[in-house]
């Protein structure tokens, strides 16, 4: 398969203002930062010029992680290792949320028989950590560990309308970039946009984040009223009717609440 040379539309570029790495731990992050949800696996090309570090310290270091199962180098390919697999699943975010969650995320499945998501905020972005897609194949849908803009999205707009206005603030100077011709980029509609989610309980995308693609979502609250992450129903527009769908993704992410309220 062919190297790919431009980003995805998401991908946080790795290689800009970086500052030299200088620590092994450093560097290791730099080469697991290379990788994404668009480049899964890397020949030691790739590696060295999305990574931003010399061909001798991506040759030595990638080395040094395969050993330690980081890594895993199948023909000439660099992929993320099982090692990391393994240690992902003691994530808080992944074990006491998904493990709180995924019940209430397949009866939501049943219900709308079309992909079911559950993501957490991480910056300016939303961190998928859990899916359920069944047999029907939408490759437009992000994988688990992907990152997706909050700005745009039904995730993270239901997380955003219970977040503090610090957080608000951090999204709105990252600015609110337009990904498709429906994406809200003014501040003052945007805003707006948080305030009705607020009021009504729930979020939606109608082609903002992919042309033709619509999203409804709620928030999973703690037991402050603090979002810790949202629940959504993605698919085509021509399947989703987020007004239908709406009253299915609160009742799923207010279980999902209450079950996750008792594990913390």
């Amino acid at each position: 398969m062919a190297e790919e040379t431009n980003f995805s539309p998401t991908d946080r570029d790795t290689n800009d203002a970086r500052e030299a790495p200088s620590g092994g731990l450093d560097r290791a992050a730099a080469i697991f930062d290379a990788f994404n949800d668009a480049h899964r696996s890397l020949t030691l090309a790739a590696l060295v010029r999305r990574s931003g570090l010399p061909r001798s310290t991506v040759h030595r270091t990638a080395d040094r992680m395969i050993k330690l199962g980081w890594l895993d180098k199948p023909h000439d390919r660099y992929r993320i290792g099982t090692r990391i697999f393994e240690l992902s699943g003691l994530v808080s975010v992944r074990r006491e949320l998904r493990e709180a969650a995924l019940p209430f995320m397949q009866d939501l499945y049943t219900a709308a028989q079309t992909a079911v998501q559950l993501g957490v905020l991480d910056g300016e972005h939303v961190l998928v950590v859990e899916k359920i897609s069944g047999h029907r194949r939408m490759p437009m849908l992000s994988q688990v560990g992907s990152m997706i803009p909050a700005h745009c999205s039904g995730l993270g707009r239901a997380i955003l309308a219970h977040s503090p206005e610090e957080t608000i603030q951090a999204i709105l100077r990252a600015g609110l970039r337009g990904r498709t011709p429906e994406t809200i980029t003014s501040a003052a509609a945007w805003r707006a946009e948080l305030a009705a989610i607020k009021a009504r309980g729930w979020a939606a995308d109608r082609g903002e984040g992919n042309v033709g693609i619509n999203c409804v979502a709620a928030p999973v609250l703690n037991l402050r009223g603090d979002a810790v992450a949202a629940l959504s129903v993605t698919g085509p527009a021509t399947l989703i009717n987020p007004e239908r769908l709406a009253a299915a993704v609160q009742l799923a992410a207010a279980a999902a609440s209450r079950s996750y309220a008792h594990r913390t």
